[in-house]
């Protein structure tokens, strides 16, 4: 499916960076920031324009080939990945920031990749989150069809336990990013730390 949308001309979700991540990136340092699902690479040729050294990991070799196009674009450079999530190797404490934006997964393969998030954070690293909830399948603008696949703050607090939210809220707002996400959509947004771990 992946390779296919992404190999129609032009970008599926634009070439813009999404508006929740410019509006929380001051929350990221800079450092090693990892894109999940990256796609095309909006947001990993955005961050990298800011400085950060970023690492795309996506399923699809369509859409990293024009990740890389967008960011030579930009004159950045950026580390693309192809792997399937749920063989893909986090590490530990190795980044200083995850990105996840419309990175949405069946629901146990998204609890596994949320809590290799929680690992692979560094001390003080932080996660950043947005995602339809189930609201969106009544409004139809964009997202997978089930709603298995949709994320809110409840199930985002049960999966990332051992990080701390600086921001967690559900909100309908107008969402254009290309032919694909495109209209007023319900979504959850999460910017959360992992903290120093407490003694005991």
């Amino acid at each position: 499916m992946w390779d296919q949308r992404y190999s129609a001309q032009g970008y599926a979700y634009g070439t813009e960076p999404n508006d929740f991540l410019v509006e929380a990136a001051e929350q990221i340092a800079a450092g090693h920031v990892l894109c999940l699902g990256e796609g095309e690479g909006r947001n990993a040729a955005w961050l990298a324009q800011r400085g950060m050294t970023v690492t795309a990991v996506d399923a699809s070799a369509v859409g990293l080939a024009k990740a890389q196009a967008l960011a030579d674009e930009h004159g950045v450079s950026i580390t693309t990945i192809k792997a399937d999530l749920q063989d893909f190797d986090f590490g530990d404490g190795q980044w200083d920031a995850i990105v996840s934006i419309f990175c949405h997964l069946p629901p146990a393969l998204r609890k596994q990749v949320h809590q290799q998030c929680v690992t692979g954070l560094r001390t003080g690293g932080i996660m950043l989150l947005e995602a339809y909830t189930p609201r969106q399948l009544e409004l139809n603008t964009g997202g997978p069809p089930s709603v298995d696949m949709m994320m809110d703050s409840a199930s985002l607090r049960q999966e990332l336990p051992g990080l701390e939210f600086i921001q967690l809220q559900e909100l309908e707002r107008e969402i254009h990013e290309g032919e694909f996400h495109n209209g007023r959509g319900a979504v959850v947004q999460a910017v959360a730390m992992k903290p120093e771990s407490q003694p005991g």
